[in-house]
């Protein structure tokens, strides 16, 4: 016997684990954040919900490129990115930022950028992150070059989690490597790199963790993968 159309479709109230499923979060607690110092940098994290897809294809990669570098040029004094890294389903960055309030501002800022290009890019709509971004603020210089090391370097970094190694010599091209300064061989540029002229998509650092004081724990090596001891290195001028 067919039930009544009320208990077919059971629509007399709210019902436990109703409604569209989350995705898995970064399980951060939705609270305030806390005060800032400008002389600690902010290594921040961002993942991606798994509809955006890779976010290292061409197209998904230039929309972000682009937001940052966007943000670096319409930014203020109060908020800069210095150093960023882009993986499959997230995103590595090390901000400075005047204080808590900046800091805010500059990363909703530069997350709806993104979202409104990754969107428009795949025809969609609907939220592109997660959850909020995973904020640690950079305590000394040493915790400063592990940090800079880990978010260049991460592609290679997955890459041996994976058993695999990358070319010696290889800049990921899909981070601010290109740019860095301190990297203990000379990087020679292609001469078929078109990006060449254009100005860094990053902004140069202003905190003294970020200009020189993470290179008393030496330069980072080219190859270096994250997490494993590193030598620390003096390039001659």
């Amino acid at each position: 016997m067919d039930l009544p159309l009320e208990e077919k479709f059971d629509w007399g109230g709210k019902r436990e684990h109703a409604g569209r499923k989350r995705e898995g979060g970064t399980g951060l607690r939705h609270e305030a954040r806390p005060e800032h110092d400008f002389d600690h940098p902010v290594h921040a994290t961002w993942r991606v919900v798994r509809a955006v897809g890779c976010l290292r294809a061409k197209k998904p990669f230039a929309v972000i490129r682009k937001a940052i570098k966007a943000a670096t040029e319409s930014g203020t004094e109060a908020f800069r990115i210095v150093h960023y890294s882009v993986q499959g389903n997230h995103l590595h960055l090390i901000v400075e930022a005047a204080d808590a309030r900046a800091l805010g501002r500059g990363m909703q800022g530069l997350a709806i950028r993104i979202a409104k290009g990754v969107n428009r890019l795949l025809h969609r709509i609907g939220p592109v992150f997660v959850d909020r971004y995973h904020r640690h603020d950079l305590e000394g210089p040493r915790e400063t070059r592990a940090a800079i090391a880990y978010v260049l370097q991460n592609f290679r970094r997955h890459a041996a989690q994976r058993g695999e190694r990358c070319s010696r010599g290889w800049i990921d091209p899909c981070s601010s490597g290109k740019w860095f300064d301190g990297w203990s061989t000379i990087i020679i540029r292609r001469e078929d790199d078109d990006e060449d002229d254009d100005p860094p998509p990053v902004a140069s650092p202003k905190t003294w963790f970020l200009r020189s004081g993470w290179q008393k724990f030496g330069l980072i090596g080219i190859d270096e993968i994250p997490g494993q001891r590193a030598r620390c290195i003096k390039r001659n001028a």
